[in-house]
């Protein structure tokens, strides 16, 4: 087993025996947190309930569902339980942030923007969220000066194939603009979706 995966299982029980000893503890969240990371989400979600059960306002565990709902694929539960923190603390920039995060997996690139936006007055060093807005508003990525941004510009060339093509190439600001350009077209074509959604992860990756 990987180091991390045991240091995660160690943690993981850590957190399970100081909640049998305790299970009034506000470790629920930490621990559903850990399951989400390692894959065990219907677990994540059933402990974050639990918690709110008892604690209707502890935050963070309604953060945590809400992320284990999204990984999870329920999309419209992830949506609700933010939309509840945010009524809350509409300044709560990690809530803005995953608010964006499922907007734009649904193709609403208009509320992902707007919640963007509130991310980055919340928290104005945020890099990473400032970013994200260029690609959503589908401005040309600023690299692009030449020739590539002329077909960039161009609608012959917004099409998921030639998105599919600059993933290829490693061009994946370029893909992002190509796929945004679609959705902002087309919510619903899913191939733009997923395009978009790999074209951000490879991102991440590269600059990780």
């Amino acid at each position: 087993m990987p180091v991390d995966d045991t240091a995660t299982a160690a943690a993981i029980r850590r957190h399970e025996e100081r909640l049998q000893r305790d299970p009034s503890s506000l470790a629920v969240a930490q621990l559903a947190d850990l399951y989400r990371k390692s894959g065990r989400g219907r677990d994540a979600i059933a402990l974050c309930r639990e918690g709110l059960a008892r604690y209707p306002q502890y935050t963070t565990a309604r953060l945590i569902l809400a992320k284990a709902l999204l990984a999870e694929g329920d999309q419209v539960g992830a949506l609700a339980e933010v939309g509840c923190l945010l009524e809350a603390a509409p300044r709560d920039a990690e809530a803005q942030r995953l608010a964006a995060e499922i907007s734009r997996r649904a193709g609403r690139l208009d509320a992902a923007v707007e919640h963007l936006e509130a991310a980055v007055r919340a928290d104005p060093g945020d890099r990473e969220s400032r970013a994200l807005l260029g690609l959503l508003r589908a401005e040309a990525p600023a690299a692009e000066s030449g020739g590539l941004a002329r077909v960039l510009a161009d609608d012959t060339f917004v099409t998921p194939a030639f998105g599919a093509l600059c993933l290829d190439q490693g061009l994946c600001d370029e893909a992002a603009h190509v796929f945004t350009r679609i959705l902002r077209k087309d919510p619903d074509n899913p191939e733009a979706r997923g395009g978009l959604e790999q074209a951000l992860r490879a991102r991440l990756r590269r600059k990780g």
